[in-house]
């Protein structure tokens, strides 16, 4: 496939690039004003769109999304010069789950995370309480079991009142998370 993205650069000889993983509601064009904010400290930032996201052809699947982050690694590594040591990983909400599996892969030098959740059968559990849908989820982003692994610095956002992912979910990340971390409420 080929996926479209926004590449929002700076004037800098080897600028710190930002992947931004947007969540499951909108595409890159609602992210402009966190691109435009992490431009202006400085930041080179990477704003795409996975599969069946923005145009793009295809269906979105816990795989599919995970192969179309590593394009936008390779993307910025391969066809523009990007270090790997100078790239950092920006989750929100769904992109999380995806931010933090490519984390295990391809360690960034800094992994951000903003209403992350522990697993879609935790949240579907959460919200959902009645139906089986630990039987029913294909997708199920298990990142309370994969983010031991991440070896990076970490920072973890949440917002108190978020109904989507409510703050204990990404308490409860944050606790299974490896030093370095910080935790934003």
């Amino acid at each position: 496939l080929r996926l479209r993205g926004w590449l929002f650069t700076v004037d800098a000889g080897r600028p710190i690039t930002a992947i931004v993983f947007h969540g499951n509601a909108g595409n890159r064009a609602h992210r402009i004003p966190l691109a435009l904010a992490l431009r202006s400290i400085g930041l080179q930032v990477l704003l795409f769109d996975y599969r069946g996201y923005g145009g793009n052809p295809g269906a979105p699947t816990e795989q599919g999304l995970e192969m179309d982050a590593r394009a936008a690694r390779g993307f910025l590594i391969d066809r523009r010069g990007v270090e790997p040591g100078r790239l950092i990983y920006f989750g929100e909400s769904l992109g999380t789950g995806v931010a933090v599996k490519l984390a295990t892969e391809y360690p960034p030098s800094a992994l951000i995370l903003r209403s992350p959740y522990t697993s879609m059968a935790h949240i579907g559990r959460h919200h959902y309480p009645f139906l089986p849908l630990r039987l029913l989820l294909r997708d199920r982003y298990e990142s309370l079991a994969l983010i031991p692994r991440v070896k990076t610095p970490m920072l973890i956002i949440a917002g108190e009142r978020d109904s989507v992912v409510p703050a204990e979910f990404s308490r409860r990340l944050f606790d299974a998370a490896p030093q370095p971390k910080t935790f934003v409420s």
